[in-house]
């Protein structure tokens, strides 16, 4: 545990080394953990998702799965939707299993466990790499505008869906039974919905307003290839 935690120390400071130029960048690389209350592998995952979420540069979301709620405990963010989005990534990567704690990073790259260094150096290869388009969003009350639009000559998937992510920023649980019975976790950015709101095929700029109705959580939005291809771009309003 003191190892975990000195590498989660590291991934921070490494924050301070990018803010900057992400900022000037205008992007962000989202890390999706998929987790559960009722794991008892998961809460040094949960922790470096919660330090994660501090970052500028990165958009970390938390998906709670439902195949631990049998095992003692029911995880109250849990949702059937999420168990299947992870499934799916398992299925485009060719993979036969799915685990919890897993993180995907980027749409692309896949973590069992709580590894920092590992994650650190997942991140900063995908900040690495050559942004092929970008994301304006902005709310107004009840609506979030979107724009996306192709970044220089970069190659752009021929099919990609457009999704709206809304998220807790962080919740404590006293869990009572089950794997972790008598611990209180913080959870961070617990994602409550995860929405498809459209396809864009990168030929021309696409704009939309999305309503958010009464909901004023905080809001991710996310450009992804098809079929949990790689992200695209993503960006996030508080």
């Amino acid at each position: 545990m003191k190892a975990i935690l000195a590498a989660m120390t590291v991934v921070l400071s490494l924050a301070v080394s990018t803010s900057v130029s992400a900022q000037s960048q205008a992007r962000a690389v989202v890390v999706e953990l998929y987790t559960s209350q009722g794991c008892s592998s998961c809460p040094p995952a949960d922790a470096l998702l919660a330090d994660l979420a501090k970052r500028p540069d990165v958009i970390a979301l938390a998906l709670h799965v439902d195949y631990w709620d049998y095992i003692g405990w029911k995880d109250e963010f849990a949702d059937p939707a999420f168990t299947k989005r992870q499934k799916a990534y398992a299925q485009a990567a060719g993979h036969r299993t799915i685990y919890t704690p897993q993180m995907i990073v980027g749409g692309r790259d896949h973590l069992v466990g709580a590894k920092p260094m590992k994650l650190a150096d997942l991140i900063s290869a995908h900040m690495k790499r050559p942004e092929a388009a970008k994301l304006q969003i902005a709310r107004d009350g009840g609506k979030l505008s979107v724009i996306a639009e192709r970044n220089g000559s970069e190659r752009l998937p021929n099919n990609m869906v457009l999704q709206i992510v809304r998220f807790d920023p962080l919740r404590h649980v006293d869990i009572r039974r089950g794997e972790n019975a008598g611990r209180t976790i913080a959870y961070a950015n617990i994602v409550k919905s995860w929405t498809p709101v459209g396809k864009w095929d990168g030929a021309a700029p696409m704009q939309m307003s999305v309503d958010l109705g009464s909901d004023r959580s905080p809001v991710a939005v996310i450009l992804q290839a098809a079929g949990n291809g790689p992200i695209v771009a993503a960006a996030q309003l508080p």
